[in-house]
């Protein structure tokens, strides 16, 4: 056993004690690299320490700005510098919002993200986004956004208009980040999330695997998400999507263990955060995605589409939980089995 790792045991006297900003390399290396049931042991060991191992929460997300994004991440078919065949679409209306957000509530969401394909979204744009958290918030729902990189005082204006969440991922480690993304630093990204926290909202912060990376970019993601002032409240987990038109089209599929060791590796480092399945779970079968939540995955995004990608059908989702037993927060199965009746 790795030294600086609490023991089992341990973790159940004080989960204080397994909340760290200090990791380093050579310690998450010796996570993934244990046997994997060990690994599991250990995660879900912890995890139930800080929650109920049988609840999920749930977010619905939506693409309120589709297409012609300056950006050049390799993964994305948003970008303007690839053919992807997506079709582009201005800021949606507040009204067509707020439907997409009482859909997603009456289908058993608790949080309703928003995310617009913008570099750097202009002060225009950020009202017209506030108007539509405010509206959001007002049904009883989490509002959590991804616009890009955000200055002071637009950060202010989304805490101002209610905003609980922005998400900001790091995507890969440091080192791999120039091979994936040209046109921003990894630096403007730690900017950004600096911005979030200081202005007191919650950050949703995790990355993407399956895009070339090595065993040791992911090692360091999950590490400098881990030592970051503050743990992200939330850490979505994606598997990338691969898209036809976009430079990553061809990478190799990840080996499926990996990516649960991953989750895994994440809910040691971050024990009080929501490990969220994201993009991929189209591609993940249920025995999958069983063993993602027996390593401490606890969220998941919920619905047919996340941005422009597909996304399992909220119903499948439902049969899922049932069969392993579990709930979504604030609805139990048995009340979200009846809403395939209604919706």
């Amino acid at each position: 056993m790795n030294p600086a790792q609490p023991a089992v045991s341990d973790l159940a006297l004080s989960v204080d004690a397994a909340i760290r900003h200090d990791w380093c390399l050579s310690e998450v290396e010796a996570l993934f690299a244990l046997p994997f049931n060990e690994l599991l042991f250990r995660a879900q060991a912890l995890h139930r320490q800080c929650f109920d191992a049988a609840e999920v929460q749930v977010s619905s997300l939506l693409s309120i700005k589709t297409g012609s994004c300056a950006e050049d991440c390799a993964y994305c078919p948003q970008s303007a510098h690839y053919d992807t065949g997506l079709a582009g679409a201005g800021l949606m209306p507040v009204a067509q919002v707020i439907e997409a957000a009482e859909q997603a509530k009456a289908q058993g969401a608790t949080r309703f993200c928003m995310g617009a394909a913008w570099r750097a979204p202009k002060d225009k744009d950020i009202a017209r986004v506030a108007e539509m958290v405010t509206a959001v918030k007002a049904l009883g729902l989490e509002t959590c956004v991804t616009l890009g990189m955000l200055s002071d005082s637009q950060t202010h204006a989304l805490r101002q208009a209610g905003l609980d969440y922005y998400n900001h991922n790091l995507d890969t480690s440091e080192e791999y980040y120039s091979e994936v993304i040209s046109t921003r630093s990894y630096q403007d990204r730690l900017d950004t999330l600096a911005r979030v926290r200081e202005a007191g909202l919650k950050v949703c912060c995790g990355g993407i695997v399956g895009m070339g990376e090595s065993q040791t970019d992911r090692a360091k993601l999950l590490m400098n998400l881990a030592n970051l002032p503050e743990h992200p409240h939330s850490v979505p987990i994606n598997m990338l999507v691969r898209v036809e038109g976009t430079p990553l089209q061809d990478a190799e599929p990840l080996d499926p263990l990996v990516f649960v060791r991953t989750v895994a590796v994440a809910r040691l480092l971050m024990p009080r955060s929501r490990v969220r399945l994201s993009a991929g779970r189209s591609e993940m079968s249920d025995e999958m995605q069983a063993l993602c939540f027996l390593a401490g995955a606890n969220s998941i995004f919920y619905g047919e589409k996340l941005l422009t990608a597909g996304n399992p059908m909220a119903a499948r989702d439902r049969r899922l939980f049932e069969r392993l037993g579990m709930r979504m927060s604030g609805l139990c199965v048995q009340q979200a089995a009846t809403l395939d009746c209604c919706h």
